[in-house]
């Protein structure tokens, strides 16, 4: 039967801090499994201390964990930088509802496989279920040419654009001028990225 594989690693993870990294790792994936446990089908469990992966219920659930926990990152002090593949492939056991270990199938293996093959590339998000998902796929490569170009400085105030969705109130929370933080807004690219935010969460079916 097929699933929804949602895999990522890290990107350079042997140059990051060792135990500093892997503590905020495991976070992400607690703060991800808790607040989607209802979309999830399979827990995201961290496999190989630098990875996770795990089943969800469907493409648009994987894409809402993903960009959730992009905007997670945003708020840490150090630069995790995160690779993906969602696939939807065969998975022929039973799936494990307590832990994303001891299932088997050539999905899996595909979703393996395709993430292995990123380290190579430049492209740090995949999504595979059928041929209209190629769409989708640039969309994340427009995501993430905005979002390469955050330095780590301004993490921060991308994550309060985000999440307050007005630069006037991010302008109270961060005592600064209005006119500032509309310019901030725009050199960052905020609106370019929640409309490809909206694009990517309605998925092609």
């Amino acid at each position: 039967m097929k699933y929804w594989i949602l895999m990522a690693d890290i990107v350079n993870s042997k140059e990051a801090k060792g135990k500093k990294l892997a503590k905020q790792f495991d976070e992400l994936v607690k703060y991800l499994n808790k607040g989607f446990k209802e979309i999830i089908l399979s827990p995201l469990t961290i496999t190989l201390g630098d990875e996770f992966q795990g089943v969800v219920k469907s493409k648009e659930a994987g894409i809402k964990i993903i960009l959730t926990a992009e905007e997670w990152l945003l708020r840490l002090p150090d630069e995790i930088v995160l690779r993906y593949v969602l696939h939807r492939g065969d998975i022929d056991t039973p799936i494990n509802t307590e832990i994303a270990h001891g299932m088997l199938g050539k999905g899996l293996a595909d979703a393996r496989n395709k993430l292995n093959e990123m380290k190579n590339e430049k492209d740090r998000y995949w999504v595979e279920g059928s041929e209209k998902d190629s769409i989708l796929n640039n969309y994340w490569i427009l995501y993430q040419s905005i979002t390469d170009g955050w330095n780590l400085k301004d993490r921060h105030l991308v994550a309060d654009f985000l999440e307050l969705e007005d630069y006037k109130k991010v302008a109270i929370k961060k005592q600064k001028d209005t006119s500032l933080m509309w310019k901030r807004e725009q050199s960052l690219h905020i609106r370019e990225i929640n409309i490809l935010k909206t694009l990517l969460q309605r998925g092609q079916n």
